[in-house]
Formats: C-alpha cells, structure tokens, sequence
C-alpha cells in the first residue's frame, strides 16, 4: 500500500534517498507515477491520495535524469499517460517528462538590480536573436554570447520572450505545452539559469515573460488531466467553462479553483527564486480581469489572482519589477492593491506608441499632430512615472504574422534605409529615451533592422558593422537616460513640462527634471517637419549656457545624416513659451536635440 510524502512541493522532487511525486488530479480514481526507474510499469508505485485531489509518494527508485509519466485512472477507461504539469524538464513537448535537479551553482557574484528608474529593457526572442548554428534556432548560450554587446549598448534588463516548452520547432513562446517546462531546443533548465547568472555577470538583470491568460492549443500538458470533463467544461478540470474559457489565442484557465491559482502562483514564483529572474512581464492581462479583454465579463477570479501574487512578490522580493501588457490604460493595473489595484509596478503604453508611430510614418508632414505627441509624452498612471513601459518596436508591433513591420520599413515601404527612414526612426528613439516611463527597445532595434520579425528569422548580426554610427546613437541615448555622464539626472526624474508645442512648423520641446539646476534640468528639442533651422528660438527653464549633449543629425551617426550645426546656446531674459528665459538652437530636420547645463 502506497504512503503520501511528508515533503512539500509539486512535481517531482529529489531527495538524497529518491524522489518525492505529487500531483493535482481531483477527478482520478488511482494515480501511479511510471518511468525508466519501473521500466515503465504502471502498477510498480502507485501515490496515496492526500486528499483534496492531491496524490503523492516517495519513491526511492527513481533519480535525476529519470524519465516518467503520471498514470491517471479516471475510473473508466483506459489509464491515462500524462506529463506532469510541474515539470521543469522534458524530453520534448510531447514526450517524457525528466525528473530535474534544481542545485546550480550560481557562483559568488552578489548581483544587486537596477533601480527601477535606471532600466532600459531589450526585449529578445532566444531562438530568433542569434543563430550560432545557420539554419536551426538560436538558444540560450547563443544570447549569451551577444551579452558583452547588450551590456556595452547600455541595456540593463533584458526582457525574454516566454523560454517555455512549446510545440513544434518554432515559437513565439506564447502557446505553452508546459509552463514549468524551459524549451529543450534553448537548452533546459540548466542553460536558463546559466543564461541569467552569464546576464549578471554582466550587470543586467533577466526579466521573464509569462503567459497566464490562456494555455497552448497542442501538447497542453493540463489538457483533460484528469480525464474529467462534461458539457461546459469540455477541456477538463483546469479550464474555465465554455462562456469563460475562449480568448483569441488559446483557453484560459479556471482562475475559480483555488488549486489552478496556486499552480499559476507557483509558476510565477518558481521564475523569480529557482531561476533568479529580476521581474515578470505578465501577457494579455485584461484577458484575466475580463472575458474579452475590454472589461466585458469581468473575472473577479483573475483580478483576485494578479492582486495575490502582485502583493507576494512584493513580500518576498519587493525589488522584483512586475510589469502587465494590459494595453487599456486602466490605472487600475498599476494601482497598489492596498488603493484596489492589482498591483503592477508598471505598465505597457499603447498611449505611447500608437501616435508616436503614426506621427513617424505620416506620409506628409502636415499629418503630424504635435498635440497627439504631446498627449503620449505627458500619459502616466496616478501621476507614478514609472508606471508606463515606452517603447516604438515590440514583438507584437513588428511580427510579419501581425502585418506589421519594423519603424524604418513603416516610414519608407520601399527604401527602409533610406535618408528619411534613418531620420524619423532615430528621432522616434530619442523619444523613447527621454520620454517618462521606462524605455524599451526591441532586439535588432538598435542595429537599425529593417525585416518584419518572425520567430525563425534570425537577426543579421553584420548590421552591427554596417550601421555602426546607429548603435551608437542607441549607447548615447542609454547613457543619457541613465545619468551615467552625470549631467541629464532629470531623465530619470518624475517631473515633464511640455512647453513648446509649435503644429504648424512640427516642433515640440519638453522639460525635464528631478530636482532642478544645471546637471539636472535636460531640454529635449524634436522637429518632426522636413524643414531645417539655423535658429530656432524657443523657452528655457533657466537662463546660462546650455550644452548640446546629443544631435540626432550627427554625421558620426550617420554619413547621410546632414551634420548641420547645432551649437551650445545661452539662455537669456525673454517669455516665450511661458518660460522665465529663451534660447535659439540649430534644428535640422526630422531630429532631436537634447541640451543640459554643466553643474
């Protein structure tokens, strides 16, 4: 007769003497644990049922590296061979589950993250950011192997589409056949958790992306589990029922059960203490708080769910950035629970990007609206500045199977090298930079990649060489975000003045300050019109010499660039702009001009 673990945990478990199996199966009538240590026998090691639907045993036949399935007697029927829905290793998504060893030695760097207002997050896909091998996917020790250029780039969080075991050779990551599961084609749990220990070593932190709005469609390791089903709940007992489950990607889970909650639960504290991650991006959210993502149906379950783990983290680990795609501009994502929210420290902005983008793309200039740029400057949530994710490229605004593309290639459909693809693409980025909110940037943004994104088409590395000068606008944006010159501290400050909103000539300019005075105060100019200025006379926050810091048009960035003069100016008395004093600047067009005052 089989006796329940005394030891916690879900999955399988070693132990110096085997390893401990439990698993959630509420409707089975028996439930055995067979592999390679029974030579596959499913009558050899049956579990005692813990009751509530638990079920659980040691065995001390079995080891690390063990093959092994759970097998489910519904009662009626044949046995039911499943993977374990705990399992953080595979032989492939419809294979075997491996019984894994989580010791690692992460070694003795103390990695501390960066502060939340010091983040520039690079958002990668592991099998399409650098093939080591033509041909096959990327994995992790080939995104590895580009840390040194990210880290140097100025990036200090790198954001990892979902690494978890999907169907098929290729995947965005977001149709999961187990989400305790590391991909085995990026190299298992092993090569993710050197992959973050290599980023620390590095100076930047990992921030995973997981998906618990819905499941995959194929080789769903939770599919019909435990062969319970009936007519509202035709995919078993971790799904919703029929007017809850559906979303535009796969079925969502029953966030009504308390067991599928805290298998949700665990999974997001297993990235952030077993694999170190420094935060989560949470997909889809509004698809947990509502039916059809728009506040329709609301689940009060999914809210409840973001709201639990949201304030465990902060328990455990309140230095851990939790960041929500909700896309609705709802404050109440961003909101602390203890106020009603759900919690999230910050947010993706569609206020950001959608007219940015679109006052980068028009055809003609008089189709930009500097009143719709100034809007998506001055979005925030509660007045926390920090509470947005800005960004112009993001795996979804450029993937090919969206019918989207990359911003050069939205600005000039035929020539996305062209002079004014380079121009308008680079002034979008300054905003980026310079805009409240944390910057993200997509991978290959930087390296000025003009293809549409598609997870099998790998970025084309001889970019970094051909359009060096860009890379390095990139490091000088990175740089004066994060103060690391010590003379822009206001770009990392919660305080925007936009002053200057001229429509008719394209030009907006905006201030930006922590505590004010030189070293401090930053101006950022933009002229989003083709026309170029010797002098342009605009207000100033304070009055004395104010120093160029970055100028889009550089020619270093760029040989085609014009490389007209923009000089340091000196503020004087004047009132333009409802502004103490007034300066002129050089402006050539379609470029960005960011000005400080020496301390």
């Amino acid at each position: 007769m089989s006796v329940s673990s005394s030891r916690p945990g879900m999955g399988a478990i070693p132990f110096a003497g085997g390893v401990t199996f439990r698993v959630w199966a509420k409707h089975a009538a028996a439930v055995a644990v067979a592999g390679s240590f029974n030579n596959w026998s499913g009558a050899h090691h049956p579990l005692a049922h813990d009751g509530n639907g638990y079920w659980s045993a040691d065995v001390e036949a079995a080891k690390p590296g063990d093959a092994y399935k759970f097998v489910v007697s519904s009662g009626s029927g044949q046995p039911l061979w499943r993977v374990d829905p705990y399992g953080q290793q595979m032989s492939s998504s419809n294979g075997d589950s491996i019984v894994y060893d989580p010791a690692f030695d992460w070694g003795e760097v103390a990695f501390v993250a960066p502060t939340w207002d010091e983040l520039v997050i690079y958002e990668l896909h592991v099998g399409s950011f650098n093939d080591a091998q033509p041909g096959r996917m990327g994995a992790l020790p080939s995104v590895a192997e580009k840390l040194p250029h990210l880290a140097g780039l100025g990036v200090t969080a790198v954001l990892l589409l979902p690494p978890v075991e999907f169907p098929g050779d290729f995947s965005w990551g977001y149709n999961s056949s187990s989400i305790f599961t590391v991909e085995t084609d990026y190299g298992g749990p092993d090569a993710l958790k050197e992959f973050v220990k290599t980023a620390h070593e590095h100076g930047v932190a990992v921030l995973c992306d997981v998906v618990y709005n819905h499941f995959g469609t194929a080789d769903t390791a939770v599919w019909l589990f435990d062969g319970w089903q009936d007519t509202d709940h035709p995919l078993g007992v971790y799904f919703y029922d029929n007017d809850r489950r559906r979303t535009d990607w796969g079925d969502r889970p029953d966030y009504g059960r308390p067991e599928v909650r805290q298998f949700l639960r665990d999974n997001a504290l297993m990235w952030l203490q077993d694999y170190r991650f420094d935060g989560l991006r949470w997909d889809a959210t509004s698809f947990i708080s509502s039916v059809d993502g728009h506040g329709g149906h609301v689940l009060p379950d999914g809210k409840g769910l973001m709201r639990r783990i949201n304030d465990e983290i902060d328990a455990r680990q309140p230095w851990k950035i939790s960041i929500a795609e909700d896309m609705q501009r709802d404050p109440w994502v961003t909101r602390p629970t203890a106020r009603g929210g759900a919690g999230f420290d910050s947010q993706w902005d569609a206020g950001f990007v959608h007219p940015v983008r679109s006052a980068l793309t028009s055809e003609k200039d008089g189709q930009r609206s500097m009143a719709a740029v100034r809007s998506a400057l001055a979005g925030r949530h509660d007045d926390n500045w920090l509470a947005r994710v800005v960004y112009l490229e993001s795996h979804d605004e450029v993937a090919a199977t969206n019918g989207k593309t990359r911003l050069p290639a939205d600005i000039d459909h035929g020539s996305p090298r062209s002079w004014h693809a380079k121009k308008r693409s680079t002034l979008g980025a300054t905003l980026v930079f310079t805009a409240p909110g944390i910057p993200m940037i997509f991978q290959g943004q930087e390296l000025l990649e003009t293809r549409a994104w598609n997870d099998n088409l790998p970025l084309d590395w001889s970019d970094a060489a051909r359009n060096a000068g860009i890379v390095n606008l990139y490091r000088d944006l990175a740089a004066l975000r994060r103060n690391t010159r010590n003379t822009t501290r206001g770009l990392r400050g919660p305080h925007l003045h936009v002053h200057h909103v001229n429509d008719a000539d394209k030009v907006i300019a905006f201030h930006r300050w922590a505590a004010g005075g030189p070293g401090d105060d930053v101006v950022v100019v933009a002229n989003f019109g083709h026309r170029s200025y010797p002098s342009y006379r605009l207000g100033m926050p304070r009055e004395g010499t104010w120093r160029v810091r970055l100028n889009t048009d550089w020619t270093g960035y760029d040989a085609e660039f014009g490389g007209q003069p923009v000089f340091d100016t000196f503020a004087m008395a004047g009132a333009p702009d409802a502004m103490p004093w007034s300066a002129e600047i050089g402006l050539p067009a379609y470029t960005a001009v960011i000005l400080s005052q020496d301390q």
